[in-house]
């Protein structure tokens, strides 16, 4: 039997992989694509997720084909100067095309020996107490796995994880609810080349965008633009894109239309939000857009589902290797759920503030007021970077439930130590212990100036679940987060 059916190869898929294969769990990823993805609607990483990939070692290999950006309080077309002391080592984001993020996490997938299997698309599934079945169309899953059934191979597994998008077949198969609102306006949005010429362009936009935000044409090299305009209005999701609805539109917005021409990919958004009600049932997960749709406005969507996997990833791994708490899975939900409605929210101002008419207008320019105040800046750039979630733990230290930034060590740096995806004790006096949880938690002894703290118990995620001294406080909290001691 497989441990873990992870369904969706997109960046969540991949990464709940890559954070369940350095437990040693066994995973297999059905993707319905039969190759991979050239749409680059998610076009970078921010801070947190640059953290994510630094604390498991994969910050190099972004960086080698990523440019960093810094936008602080960009927010609903805002934007302002990154603002000062933002609680980060990474004080940047990265402008990597979501391609090149699926690329660079399926290699790292693989690398551990995750099983990739493309072409695959799920269409029923059932669960029961030992495990859950999944069907695939007809045609089957090659690999030997699990029964034959009327539709194919059918696979099985002990847990599976949704990580297939929007219109996610795994939530509709397990029926659960996803209220939200539909969409009241829809973007055009695609790469394609151009004729007109750069400082043509340039003048354009920037007189447009004086009426109309949802509106752009973003150099990407050798004549190629991508190009956002508002659509006519909220077409059938069924309806195809055309390069014509690009050029009708620009010349309704902009009076030209740049002679666009030769698109490499045509795509619509809409302003949807929509949040599912529960992220677990029974052995079956929800993650990414599966989880929750929203407008793109602050480039959070890619970055919410990588940092959904991350959460998830070491608690399932617990679960299928014997040593979760009592309740570890459930609080995938508790931890995740909020973070994503507040994303949801956030996406609703944004929306509201992107509009065209005064009040909309007269709201922008007031909070690009107080987005001046370096304290409200920090504030909204912590909340679009994720840097400024904080898990609830109960009461205690003032880190508790906050993700530590990478600090320097004597002897290196905090986050190399993470790669494993294991526990760690930061321990500046070297007076404690975590004997009995030694093969789930890394021990380092080591002094950082950086901390006021004598000691810090970090989850695989990051996330602070103790600050102390006592070992006794200590010994009440391992369990909590590591399951039973062993001899």
């Amino acid at each position: 039997m497989i441990d873990v059916i992870v369904v969706g190869g997109g960046p969540t898929g991949l990464m709940l992989a890559c954070e369940l294969r350095l437990a040693g769990v066994r995973v297999v990823v059905l993707e319905r694509s039969t190759e991979p993805t050239t749409n680059s609607r998610g076009r970078g990483l921010h801070t947190r997720s640059v953290e994510v990939m630094d604390q498991r070692g994969l910050l190099d290999r972004f960086l080698a084909v990523s440019e960093k950006f810094q936008v602080g309080g960009f927010f609903g077309g805002i934007y302002k100067p990154w603002p000062d002391r933002l609680d980060t080592a990474h004080p940047y984001g990265l402008t990597t095309p979501q391609p090149v993020t699926e690329r660079l996490l399926d290699e790292r997938a693989r690398e551990l020996g995750a099983e990739i299997r493309r072409g695959h698309e799920v269409v029923g599934l059932s669960q029961d107490e030992d495990g859950v079945t999944v069907e695939p169309a007809s045609g089957g899953a090659p690999g030997g796995e699990g029964v034959a059934g009327e539709g194919g191979t059918r696979l099985r597994a002990r847990y599976l994880v949704g990580c297939d998008g929007g219109r996610s077949v795994v939530r509709k198969l397990l029926g659960v609810g996803f209220p939200g609102e539909p969409s009241r306006v829809e973007t055009l949005l695609g790469d394609m080349a151009v004729t007109a010429e750069p400082e043509t362009i340039a003048a354009v936009v920037a007189e447009v965008r004086k009426v109309q935000l949802r509106f752009g044409a973003i150099p990407l090299g050798d004549g190629v633009y991508r190009i956002v305009v508002p659509a006519e209005g909220v077409a059938d999701r069924t309806a195809p894109t055309t390069l014509d609805e690009f050029r009708r539109q620009l010349r309704t917005h902009a009076g030209t239309d740049f002679g666009v021409h030769s698109p490499r990919w045509l795509s619509r958004f809409g302003d949807a939000t929509r949040q599912a009600e529960r992220y677990r049932v029974g052995r079956v997960m929800l993650a990414g857009d599966a989880a929750h749709i929203h407008p793109p406005t602050g480039g959070q969507g890619l970055n919410l589902g990588v940092q959904d996997a991350f959460n998830l990833g070491w608690k399932l791994a617990a679960e299928v290797n014997g040593w979760a708490p009592e309740g570890l899975l459930d609080t995938y939900h508790a931890e995740r759920h909020p973070v994503g409605a507040r994303v949801l929210a956030n996406t609703r101002a944004q929306i509201t503030l992107l509009g065209t008419d005064p009040g909309a207008t007269a709201l922008r320019e007031l909070l690009s007021e107080l987005l001046d105040f370096e304290e409200a800046n920090r504030y909204v750039t912590a909340m679009i970077t994720a840097v400024g979630v904080r898990y609830d733990f109960g009461e205690g230290h003032e880190l508790l439930g906050r993700r530590l930034r990478d600090v320097q060590l004597k002897r290196g740096r905090l986050y190399e130590l993470m790669h494993g995806g294991r526990g760690l004790l930061l321990d500046q006096a070297g007076r404690l212990s975590v004997e009995g949880w030694a093969d789930r938690v890394d021990h380092v002894v080591d002094v950082s100036e950086e901390l006021d703290v004598p000691a810090v118990l970090l989850r695989p995620d990051g996330h602070v679940a103790w600050a102390g001294e006592d070992q006794a406080e200590l010994l009440g909290e391992l369990p909590k987060w590591f399951g039973a001691a062993t001899g």
